[in-house]
């Protein structure tokens, strides 16, 4: 009888183990407060993770990948339930990772611009979050979305001009290329830039910032460099549409790579409506 009981106990153990080690590698870090953990060497740090709210989360699901703005870091990405809501409604996981510590000061910040990058190589760093949470969570690496609000917007833009294999497509809220914008980018995009038209903190014209040390670019410019990247033959976009608050529109010059510029009424925010307005985008253009 006892040595029935120890087999029984241990056959078990292992059937126990086996149905529940892949929950405790979601339970590690995701849906908590706690973040994931990267260490590798230039590439170190943490991010936030969500996912839909299901019994059995399947293999595969996409991502949207949102970098938060200056100042701040992803755990108050996940704070705005608005968004997070609406993306993991549609069944994306949600992942916020955690920009450079700032020297001196509260909150964290990303090393975007080309002239002032002296840490971490914030590109390879956020590859390194997709790979790890595609590779914890069974998330689907080829479909995940790279978005960015303000100061994020702006490591998107640049994350996508200069490696544009990194992800699927890239989705800038707020913030694009600073001075000197970039003479070119490297490969065409799948790139959907959100913007306010009074905006007063990223001016769509640009400004300067820093007593004057840095400068941000100008927005309209900056989709002038995308459609030359994209192989745009003229300015004119091939169309113009109305979707709520948002007047939207967009270039099918390489129907693999669209381009759609979106404007809204409001100021220095991620407008309401954006998340579901990006994934039709996404998922139509995936098609």
């Amino acid at each position: 009888m006892g040595g029935c009981m120890t087999i029984c106990f241990r056959a078990m153990l292992l059937f126990m183990l086996a149905g529940l080690l892949p929950d405790a590698a979601h339970a590690e870090c995701a849906d908590s407060a706690e973040p994931c953990r990267l260490e590798g060497g230039r590439e170190d740090g943490t991010y936030h993770l969500v996912l839909p709210d299901e019994e059995s989360v399947p293999d595969g699901l996409p991502a949207v990948i949102f970098l938060h703005g200056w100042g701040s870091d992803g755990a108050s990405v996940m704070q705005n339930r608005e968004l997070v809501d609406a993306l993991v409604g549609r069944g994306y996981a949600v992942i916020a990772p955690d920009g450079s510590p700032r020297p001196e000061r509260n909150g964290r910040s990303w090393q975007f611009h080309p002239e002032r990058r002296d840490g971490r190589d914030e590109a390879a760093f956020l590859r390194a979050v997709a790979d790890d949470a595609a590779k914890r969570f069974g998330l689907d690496r080829e479909r995940m979305l790279l978005g960015g609000f303000s100061i994020g917007g702006s490591m998107v833009s640049y994350v996508a001009c200069e490696s544009p294999e990194s992800f699927s497509a890239y989705a800038p809220v707020a913030g694009s290329f600073w001075d000197p914008l970039p003479d070119s980018c490297k490969a065409p995009v799948r790139l959907y830039h959100t913007h306010g038209w009074s905006d007063g903190t990223v001016p769509l014209e640009g400004r300067a910032v820093g007593n004057g040390q840095m400068v941000q670019g100008d927005v309209f410019a900056a989709m002038r460099i995308w459609r030359a990247t994209n192989g745009c033959g003229g300015e004119n976009p091939s169309g113009f549409r109305q979707s709520g608050d948002f007047l939207i529109r967009n270039w099918d010059c390489d129907s693999a790579f669209p381009l759609t510029f979106a404007l809204h009424p409001g100021g220095h925010i991620v407008p309401q409506g954006w998340a579901g307005l990006v994934l039709d985008w996404y998922e139509a253009s995936a098609r």
